[in-house]
């Protein structure tokens, strides 16, 4: 495959690698986004992945970031250049938003809805097509409700793939799309820690070679298996799901108000007593 093939999500989601990866996130992401409710739910990019496919929620939304973004120019050329020419992308990149939901096309650096609003968030490898990882977080953070969850997924660095993806971007040919370096599962995890996320689930995935053919990716099947047994850290993919949590105020109990004391050495004038009186 050329570097072109390589660096673009579309042409490499066609690739064997591609299918591979996104076969495996679709998956996964159908069977945890079935039991999250609410009424809006929004997937930030990566549009050949349908993340919200199983979820129920009234309203879905499709967010990509054709104009603005620092992932435009990689991912999806035509869009960008669509998005300046005044087009619509959507059309021309071939694009089709899944029936009942509607796509919107903004910064995702500055995502355009209310503070506590939406339910589900779903990033797929979001993060690694964004100059600023820690903003987009914050923006994640800003727009999920309380008690609303938020789903990454992302290239372990810690893995075959991502070793061999620091070696192709010394050599300019990167394996896998990523417009900076691929986040570590521990790193990305004290990240949403910071911002008062609690991790609920983790999971890895995709533990076959980073191969380029389905003949040779075939042959080592069984690795999957054996990698989520014996070493599933080293998956060349993962997923988390973290629930936004709002600490407030929280009563212990009932106040206690201590009654005022004399200061020692001090008596009252007159004490009251029934005797004590003028004769």
């Amino acid at each position: 495959m050329t570097d072109r093939a390589i660096i673009d999500w579309p042409a490499w989601t066609d690739s064997p690698p591609g299918r591979y990866v996104l076969d495996w996130e679709q998956t996964q992401l159908d069977r945890v986004v079935s039991d999250v409710f609410g009424y809006h739910a929004l997937q930030l990019g990566l549009p050949q992945l349908d993340a919200l496919r199983e979820n129920r929620m009234p309203c879905r939304g499709l967010v990509l970031d054709a104009a603005s973004g620092a992932s435009a120019p990689y991912t999806y050329p035509r869009l960008a250049h669509a998005a300046r020419a005044g087009a619509n992308p959507q059309s021309a990149a071939g694009l089709h938003t899944p029936g009942g939901r509607s796509t919107v096309w903004c910064d995702l650096l500055d995502l355009p809805f209310e503070a506590q609003s939406v339910d589900l968030i779903v990033m797929p490898h979001t993060l690694e097509f964004t100059g600023d990882p820690h903003r987009l977080l914050r923006e994640a953070e800003r727009v999920l409700m309380p008690e609303g969850q938020l789903i990454i997924l992302g290239f372990n660095s810690l893995s075959l793939w991502g070793v061999r993806q620091s070696i192709g971007k010394m050599t300019g040919r990167p394996f896998v799309p990523a417009a900076v370096d691929l986040i570590a599962f521990t790193r990305l995890k004290d990240w949403i820690k910071l911002l008062g996320f609690d991790l609920e689930r983790g999971r890895f995935g995709c533990y076959r070679p980073p191969l380029a053919s389905d003949q040779w990716l075939s042959r080592y099947g069984f690795m999957e298996s054996a990698g989520d047994r014996w070493w599933p850290i080293f998956g060349a993919t993962y997923m988390i799901k973290a629930i936004k949590r709002v600490r407030g105020m929280r009563l212990v109990g009932p106040l206690k108000v201590k009654k005022p004391v004399l200061a020692t050495g001090l008596a009252p004038a007159a004490t009251p007593n029934t005797r004590n009186h003028i004769e």
